[in-house]
């Protein structure tokens, strides 16, 4: 049976993050998008980091440009995330969060949540300490979302 422990990712320094070191923590894994309207959530997400890391919170950005709001590069999108937002938490390299070629953690956090498609960026998946899903956390509406849609 797969857990959320089984799973890998690569930062954008190119280091493995091995899940299995999140054990006994609280996990908020996000799909990010610098362009995004909904980009400036970065800022509340790098607050909870800095405020409850040391409790044993730990964030995860994975950016997307499958809603084409993305940055071109890893570099470009590490860089803008630091600078614009102060983002200190692990970002990885871009992915896909729906589709053929989505992301298998991403498969495996829509399975557990019970929800289908992401539907827009900045997607929340909180997990316990435990490793269990807590909530799945969509982002409010936004006009973009809807002009992208036709």
């Amino acid at each position: 049976m797969t857990t959320i422990y089984d799973f890998e990712e690569t930062e954008m320094s190119g280091r493995t993050i091995n899940f299995e070191d999140y054990k006994g923590k609280v996990l908020l894994v996000v799909n990010t998008a610098s362009k995004c309207g909904l980009a400036p959530q970065l800022k509340g997400l790098e607050k909870l980091y800095k405020d409850y890391h040391d409790q044993g919170l730990e964030v995860l950005g994975l950016p997307s440009n499958q809603f084409h709001q993305e940055l071109d590069s890893d570099e470009e999108t590490n860089d803008y995330c630091q600078v614009h937002y102060g983002v200190t938490f692990p970002m990885t390299k871009k992915i896909r969060v729906n589709g053929s070629e989505e992301d298998p953690l991403f498969t495996y956090l829509k399975y557990e949540a019970g929800h289908g498609r992401i539907k827009w960026n900045y997607t929340k998946f909180l997990i316990g300490r435990d490793g269990q899903m807590i909530e799945r956390f969509a982002p409010p509406p936004c006009l973009s979302e809807h002009v992208s849609a036709r």
